[in-house]
This record gives structure tokens, sequence and C-alpha cells, in this order.
């Protein structure tokens, strides 16, 4: 069974071609630039050489057919015809509270899809976008649509509502919804199946941490609690991202640098974070070569990120009343030793203990806890491309 998992921006498309029996990447790419005087489309064949191709692409469903076009060619393609694709996988953002599983797509849910569109203004439509494109290019080819936020559409009301008045959940929704939640959902289930752990008996943490980053704890395989809310703004201090501030810092900061709500708004989602702090870069790996430079800010950034990491662990320790494994995921997650080793360091009240030359290894499934350990500590690469492949199959073999 072959699955295309497709994930939309709204200038870019990335894709890839999932056979499901094995469980392989037959082919992965990316469009990008969509909607500029030219754009381009890196396109990857199984293990093959990358293929890039600089291409006008006025809009998305030019993109697709140039998806298509990759996917079926005869010097690097990787099938004859869009006959072999038996169903398309699009990733949704945000699903508010009338997803909280995946589902099939049909008209009604393209149009409750499109009354979440004020919860995700910047990804939401490009979503859209991309269902509509491989809807005209495939019509006769299901589509499930595969949302980040249903994952955690289990939290119990004392996690998810704010200490608002009531009026404001129920005229406009306003709540922790979370996010990363295809990631969430994937890398608990493999953490417990990697460690031999019941999924339905356990307690498990997940470390989502690039360039945005969120926590979650996962109690008897459901999400009871994340640090991401309403928005992907909130929670840990991330690559460009404030995270967690005081909300009165917004209208002081409107006050003194003349700014408006939207000036200020940007500042947190694409000025701050451990960019805005270190001076330096939101990537991690800037951030390590700065701090072997010396750089102090880099070095004060760094361990901003690992204290907030630090503290959400602990609060979802007291939230399930215990833990059994803590899985490290993502860009950051997967690849940064100094990361995890640090975050484990303040972590020897719950009784781990952590073998440092496993750590040096990078987005590969490995144990860093030794035997005794009273928490297993690991790292599980996401792959939420996959997690998406495997919801589709479910709902269209139904």
């Amino acid at each position: 069974m072959k699955i295309l998992v497709i994930n939309c921006g709204s200038s870019s498309l990335k894709y890839q071609l999932i056979d499901f029996n094995t469980k392989t990447a037959l082919a992965k790419g990316i469009c990008e630039r969509i909607g500029q005087e030219m754009g381009d489309i890196k396109h990857t064949p199984g293990d093959g050489e990358k293929v890039v191709k600089e291409v006008a692409m006025k809009d998305h469903e030019v993109a697709m057919q140039m998806v298509i076009e990759a996917l079926t060619d005869k010097e690097y393609g990787v099938i004859k015809s869009l006959d072999e694709i038996d169903a398309v996988g699009h990733r949704v953002v945000h699903g508010g509270e009338k997803f909280a599983n995946s589902t099939i797509i049909s008209d009604e849910v393209i149009a409750a899809i499109e009354e979440c569109n004020e919860l995700a203004p910047l990804h939401n439509p490009a979503n859209l976008i991309g269902i509509r494109a491989c809807q005209k290019l495939m019509g006769g080819v299901p589509m499930v649509g595969v949302f980040d936020t249903a994952f955690h559409q289990t939290m119990p009301p004392k996690a998810y509502l704010y200490g608002i008045p009531t009026e404001y959940y129920d005229k406009y929704g306003i709540r922790k919804y979370g996010f990363h939640g295809t990631s969430h959902d994937y890398v608990s289930k493999r953490t417990a199946e990697y460690l031999g752990l019941p999924l339905e008996n356990s307690k498990i943490i997940v470390c989502h941490l690039g360039n945005g980053a969120s926590i979650s704890a996962v109690l008897n395989g459901k999400s009871i609690d994340t640090s991401m809310g309403f928005t992907p703004l909130s929670g840990l201090v991330m690559g460009t991202r404030s995270g967690d501030i005081d909300p009165s810092i917004i209208e002081f900061i409107a006050k003194k640098e003349n700014k408006s709500l939207d000036e200020v708004m940007n500042l947190l989602n694409k000025e701050s974070g451990v960019w805005g702090m270190s001076k330096v870069s939101s990537d991690f790996r800037d951030i390590n070569d700065a701090m072997d430079e010396g750089n102090e800010q880099a070095q004060i950034a760094f361990d901003v990120f690992v204290y907030r990491v630090v503290k959400y662990i602990g609060g979802y320790v007291a939230a399930m009343n215990g833990v059994d494994a803590i899985a490290f995921t993502a860009g950051v997650g997967e690849n940064d030793w100094r990361v995890r080793e640090d975050v484990c360091s303040y972590l020897g009240y719950l009784g781990i203990t952590f073998e440092k030359e496993k750590n040096m290894v990078k987005g590969k499934e490995t144990i860093l806890s030794t035997p005794d350990s009273k928490v297993k500590v690991c790292i599980i690469p996401t792959n939420e491309e996959l997690a998406i492949a495997r919801e589709t199959v479910a709902l269209i073999k139904k």
C-alpha cells in the first residue's frame, strides 16, 4: 500500500511517498518559493541522489503537478502512474475542538477546517490549499486529514482551561490546544514499544525539541498536558519564540517602544527565544559553536532553554505522579548531546543514571540511561510522515 503524505505551508509543499507495507519512504521532497517568480523542487528517490529543478510555480496546484511529475518521471520517479497511490494523508495544523481524531476529508470536513482558520491563520489556509490542489489533480484517491492538535484533545479541563472568564472559552474557544501532536503520538507509542513498556499502563514524557519545541505528559497512551497552548507561542523558550512570559510584558513593550500589537507579537514569535537572547542564531549548532568560543550570551540562551525543559519535565512528573520514561526527539532532541546531558544532569532526584558515552549518538534510537536507572531515558527519532501514513491507512481500511 502506497501513501502520499502532503504537508503544505504558505509558500512550500513537503511530500513523502511511503510504502506502508515496508514502512519505508520511496521518495521525498519539497517544493519551495511557491507563488514567487522562480521556485524549485528538490526530489530524492529512495536512497538515490537528490534531483533539483528550478521552475516557476504560481500556486500550489502547479507545485502538486510538479510532485506528480517527479514521482512518475521515467528517470528518477518511483511509480509508473497515480494509480499506484492508494491514499493521500494531509497534515492539518489546527482542528480546534472539532477533531479529536484523524478523518476522511469531505466537503463538511473542509468547511470545519476553514472555521479553525482564525486559530492558525498562517497554517490552516495553506493546508486547505494543498488539499484542494490534490482533490483537483487526484480526485478519485481517498484523502485523510491528520491534525496536529488531535492527540492533545484527551487533556482534561483542568489542563486546558485558562484562568480567564469562562465566557471567552464559550464564545471563542480560548483554551490550550497543544501542537506537534502527530510527533508526540508517534514518539510516545514508539517509546513504549522500544522499551517494552505496556502503553496502557505507562507514564511517558516526550520532549519534542527543535526550532519549535514542546513537551507532553502521556499517561497510559493519552496526552494529559502539553507545553504549547492556544497557539505555538507558549511553553518552552524556542528558536525564535519567547515561550511563556508575563502577559503584561506585551503592553509594557508596546508603550515603551511605541509598537503596535502586531509588531510586539511579531517580536515574540520571530525575534525572541534563543535567537533574541543570544543574537547569534536560532540554530543550536551555531549556539554550540559560539559557546565553544566563549560567547557568554550564547551560553545564557542555552542555559535558559535547558532550564525551561527541566521545569516542564518536573511539572509533568508531578502531574502524572511519576514517570517511566523520558524520550528526546526532533532536531535538537535527537542530535544535540549537550542539551540531553544538561537536562538529565538536573534529574538525579528521579533516580536517573545516564551513560555519557551513549549520549554522543545522533538521530538514532538509543537508550541513554543505565540498566539500573529508575527512569528510562532514550532518543526516539520522530517520523511524522509515517505517523500520518499510519492514520491514513487505518481510516481507509475501515
